[in-house]
């Protein structure tokens, strides 16, 4: 090889890049130690721009398509190399190339919670998360705000400040909008779209656009869904009390079939503490409806009852004699004074609270 084939083969003729990573935003060519020959073929792709350094600044700027380089597609170049009547020898400069393509599916997530004032449930920890997408827009911005002299950056190095300012401006857009927890599904397009159009002013100052942001789920601290589930609960059951009778009703059956009297005695006796505290709920969280009632208040004189007549201890109604279980409540029977209602002892001749006679 002679002296002049060695030096050609310095000599740097085509700049070009392939990029298969998928995620680098700007990528160096490996030109150190070498010179770009005058005439050199630059080919620059869709998705992609070429940027010329020299000496630390930024000079010309490559879109798509295919160039030969000399001082009519290199006037930064150049002016700063002060090649006043063009160059015909090598040059040196360091060439960028940048992925302009829309860069989809980056992550964004609240790492603490964000403390909001709710109508339903006062102050409330929200989380949220979603995804949103960027591209570069301005190569000569994004190269002196950004990137700066790496020779490879991708998405990973950003990620952790975009993240930051999409964090912030989503926080003040959220408080703003003043949106009830419960109704924030129904309005993450709207938040989404205009928390974006805030954010783009911001993204711009690096060159950059931001081309998506989606909301995916703004969730509230578990032991808020846990109350939430409950109150559905509340909602799909409806009358408590019905409800308890219904549950009765399948388990006498089942009892029977098990020979557990004892067993369904102790369940009988906890429906009827369901019971009264159904009772209980449906008097707090209503007016007391108008009409007779089965069971005296407390305090006021008993209704009167007929003679040998048997009542249910736990509800008031009349129970049939030799009836194990009442058949409006459910509840294990026992004799009870005809009088004042009291259950009796086993084998008490007398009642013990108004001295009726009970043999």
């Amino acid at each position: 090889m002679g002296i002049w084939d060695f030096v050609k083969s310095e000599l740097i003729d085509v700049i070009e890049w392939f990029d298969d990573t998928g995620d680098t935003l700007v990528w160096r060519f490996p030109d150190q130690d070498h010179e770009i020959k005058n005439g050199a073929k630059l080919t620059v792709r869709e998705g992609q721009a070429a940027v010329f350094v020299n000496e630390g600044r930024v000079a010309d700027v490559f879109g798509p398509g295919l160039y030969h380089l000399n001082t009519q597609n290199l006037p930064i170049l150049t002016t700063l190399r002060s090649w006043k009547y063009g160059f015909e020898s090598p040059f040196k400069a360091e060439v960028y190339f940048l992925s302009t393509r829309n860069f989809l599916d980056l992550r964004w997530g609240t790492q603490n919670p964000i403390m909001m004032r709710d109508s339903d449930f006062g102050v409330v920890r929200l989380r949220a998360f979603g995804t949103y997408g960027i591209r570069v827009i301005d190569p000569t911005a994004f190269m002196k705000e950004v990137v700066g002299t790496e020779g490879c950056f991708t998405t990973d190095e950003i990620e952790g400040q975009l993240r930051s300012m999409i964090v912030s401006a989503f926080t003040h857009m959220l408080g703003e909008a003043k949106i009830a927890a419960l109704d924030l599904a129904a309005n993450y397009r709207s938040i989404g779209d205009k928390a974006r159009s805030v954010m783009e002013g911001e993204f711009e100052q690096y060159g950059l656009s931001l081309t998506k942001f989606i909301i995916e789920n703004i969730s509230v601290p578990p032991e808020v869904e846990k109350m939430l589930d409950v109150r559905s609960q509340m909602g799909i059951v409806g009358d408590m009390g019905r409800y308890t009778q219904f549950q009765t009703a399948q388990a006498i059956p089942e009892a029977a079939k098990s020979g557990g009297a004892g067993e369904f005695m102790g369940m009988g006796a906890g429906i009827a503490m369901g019971q009264r505290m159904a009772g209980a709920m449906a008097s707090s969280l209503a007016e007391p409806t108008h009409g007779p009632s089965r069971t005296p208040k407390e305090g006021s004189a008993p209704a009167p009852r007929e003679a040998g007549e048997r009542y249910c201890s736990q509800c008031g109604n009349p129970s049939p004699s030799g009836a194990k279980f009442c058949s409006e409540c459910g509840a294990p029977q026992q004799a009870a004074c005809p009088q004042c209602g009291r259950p009796a002892e086993p084998g008490a001749r007398f009642c013990q609270e108004c001295g009726t006679n009970l043999q």
